[in-house]
């Protein structure tokens, strides 16, 4: 398409959903990749290209996912995926690879993402992978759709858990989608081995100044709450506390929900906080310089 250049993922993937919709006559809460994939051919994302192959296993070990060009053929286009990985984090990659088609192929024709490029969309990663992973959680977890399932409900982990079943998303790209999209002030921490991998915080977690206390670098949980007891590996209803013994200029009386989701292995755990609403404070302006909403981008991964 000539004019990819200036689209934003979240555009494309919209506008795909909605001709998904159409064609199908209904809403669906998953989409259907294969969908996707045999229908963007005929339209003006696909222009030029007749036919996206099914995806296949990735030749290549180190490869989470790959679009490739046909260099004997550049109507014919085909997606690599690692096949060790789960079935949630498969079609993740498949949407990202995806979302290459769309936005970048007039850039080049191979795609070829490590690990770190996909899911994690890290800075060094570059602008286009970014871009791909946004194009995914867009089309994987509608908007309109997951702002129905969760406006005016309790939000615990066994909502959460049930939405990334519904989009066939892991419980990790559904808790970030969830942090993006909601108007609560929430944060979502990610423990790998003990010390703090990534923050994600809500935009309204950022417009009220809403931060963990870091007494430690790299950062620990914070005695006194669920993530630092290692006794609890899972507390998907949430404990309450004051919001004063995870954040920053937290007033004592206001309070917060800690929920913990802890991993097989137990050495990968994820801290979401739920904290009571605040106004947001007009005196910091810190906010203001943020393109995003956390460190998600910021950190090094091992992948």
């Amino acid at each position: 398409m000539s004019d990819s250049a200036q689209l934003t993922p979240s555009k494309a993937a919209n506008t795909i959903l909605r001709w998904i919709r159409v064609a199908s006559g209904e809403t669906a809460a998953y989409t259907d990749l294969d969908m996707v994939r045999e229908g963007l051919p005929g339209t003006p994302y696909g222009e030029g290209v007749k036919i996206i192959k099914p995806p296949m296993a990735s030749p290549v070990r180190s490869s989470e996912g790959m679009l490739v060009c046909n260099p004997n053929d550049p109507t014919e286009w085909g997606i690599f995926v690692n096949e060790d990985a789960s079935p949630e984090r498969r079609r993740f990659t498949i949407a990202h690879e995806l979302g290459h088609f769309v936005l970048h192929r007039a850039k080049r024709r191979t795609f070829n993402c490590d690990k770190a490029a996909v899911h994690l969309s890290l800075e060094s990663a570059g602008l286009i992978e970014r871009e791909a992973d946004d194009f995914a959680s867009n089309l994987l977890m509608p908007g309109d759709v997951l702002r129905e399932r969760i406006t005016s409900q309790d939000i615990d982990l066994h909502l959460l858990s049930g939405l990334a079943k519904t989009f066939g998303v892991s419980f990790e790209a559904l808790c970030i989608r969830f942090i993006k999209y909601t108007d609560k002030r929430a944060i979502l921490l990610h423990w790998d081995n003990g010390f703090l991998k990534y923050e994600w915080r809500s935009r309204s977690a950022v417009l009220s100044n809403a931060r963990i206390r870091r007494l430690s670098d790299p950062v620990e949980p914070l005695r006194d709450t669920v993530a630092a007891d290692p006794t609890i590996a899972q507390e998907w209803n949430g404990i309450e506390m004051s919001a004063a013994v995870w954040c920053v200029g937290e007033q004592p009386y206001m309070k917060l929900q800690e929920f913990k989701h802890s991993y097989g292995v137990r050495d990968r755990v994820l801290t979401l906080l739920i904290l009571e609403d605040a106004e947001p404070r007009r005196w910091d302006n810190s906010w203001s310089d943020e393109e995003s909403y956390d460190s998600f981008d910021k950190f090094a991964s091992s992948g």
